[in-house]
């Protein structure tokens, strides 16, 4: 048996799972706790306290999902003031091997640790063995990857495609390009800034003052308040705001906004799909996907995701799936610590 502890780090919460690994790679899952980032000063102090809590041993191996680029085995998070190198933290730990893996990389290998009730098939396709895998997951960003089989395992590479530019094939969603250049004052416009969390409320924005659809006051006080908090610590969430009304029906512009969302985002998983033809599975992660299932699954993903001309019959045959489960970074660490 070997004692592994995995680790998912963002800016605002860390999440430890101390975890024990068979010699057939079965994980068991002996503590785990979640902890506010922003209450330590460095990851040194959380882990400590973690392990003093748990009773246990020093683990022999871990690994840490990041929330942020991993350059050189070290890594600096995205909102939060830590800087993390391999080689101080197994000192400071006394942890014989670490290893520092972006978050998204960090799901491309959780995959291999769900099981079928983790998964929603989107599309079955026709799978195959020693096809590449591809992951795209829309949540606070737009993470993007793939996975190549080598030898017995598959190699993660994470990316930065959800910095690619935002491709507008409609009038309506030319229109919304030229919105978001113009109120941002910017030269180009990302993916991610369309297909996120923060897309979905620059969307409703858009249809809204273009006067595509009306407000409810309910949703439009929401909206007004994020909008005044420009700056300063939110105390609203617009995005889930109009997902839940869009799911309930309650919201005509919530309803449009979530539509257009869904239609972009099915367009941007078929390019993807068609750089990398991932026969092994699409997968579909971040924490959107599982809050909006109804709107993934009523046909207008896929059919924006096949609709690719003459290329069409090969993304019907891409398997589609999405992740429900969304420790899956952390079943990823897991596992990638194993391989140490």
């Amino acid at each position: 048996m070997t004692l592994l502890l995995a680790g998912d780090i963002g800016g605002t919460k860390t999440i430890l799972r101390l975890v024990e690994a068979s010699n057939s790679l079965e994980l068991r899952t002996l503590y785990e706790e979640t902890y506010r980032s922003g209450d330590f000063p460095d990851l040194v102090p959380l882990v400590q306290q973690f392990l003093v809590k748990a009773n246990t041993q020093v683990p022999q191996k871990a690994c840490f999902a990041i929330a942020g680029p991993v350059v050189n085995n070290t890594a600096k998070l995205t909102n939060l003031a830590w800087y993390l190198d391999t080689q101080r933290l197994q000192q400071e730990l006394g942890i014989e091997a670490i290893s520092l893996i972006n978050d998204f990389a960090a799901v491309g290998y959780g995959i291999f640790g769900l099981s079928k009730q983790d998964l929603l098939t989107l599309q079955p396709g026709k799978h195959k063995l020693e096809a590449p895998i591809a992951i795209i997951g829309a949540g606070t960003g737009l993470g993007q990857g793939f996975l190549i089989k080598q030898g017995n395992y598959y190699q993660v590479f994470p990316s930065e495609g959800g910095h690619a530019d935002f491709a507008p094939r409609s009038e309506l969603e030319f229109q919304l390009l030229k919105y978001l250049l113009d109120k941002h004052d910017i030269q180009r416009v990302s993916v991610e800034r369309v297909v996120s969390g923060q897309g979905v409320v620059a969307i409703y924005q858009f249809l809204r003052d273009r006067k595509i659809g009306a407000e409810s006051p309910e949703i439009a006080q929401v909206v007004r308040t994020w909008e005044q908090e420009a700056g300063h610590e939110k105390s609203v969430d617009p995005g889930a705001a109009i997902g839940t009304a869009a799911i309930q029906g309650s919201d005509r512009l919530s309803v449009q906004t979530l539509q257009l969302f869904v239609d972009i985002y099915g367009a941007e998983a078929g390019n993807l799909a068609l750089k990398f033809l991932p026969y092994g599975g699409l997968y579909i992660a971040g924490g959107i996907a599982p809050k909006i299932l109804p709107l993934l699954q009523n046909g207008s993903f896929l059919l924006n995701f096949s609709q690719k001309g003459r290329m069409r019959p090969l993304l019907e045959e891409i398997p589609v799936y999405i992740i429900l489960n969304q420790q899956v970074g952390l079943i990823g660490a897991a596992l990638c610590a194993t391989r140490l």
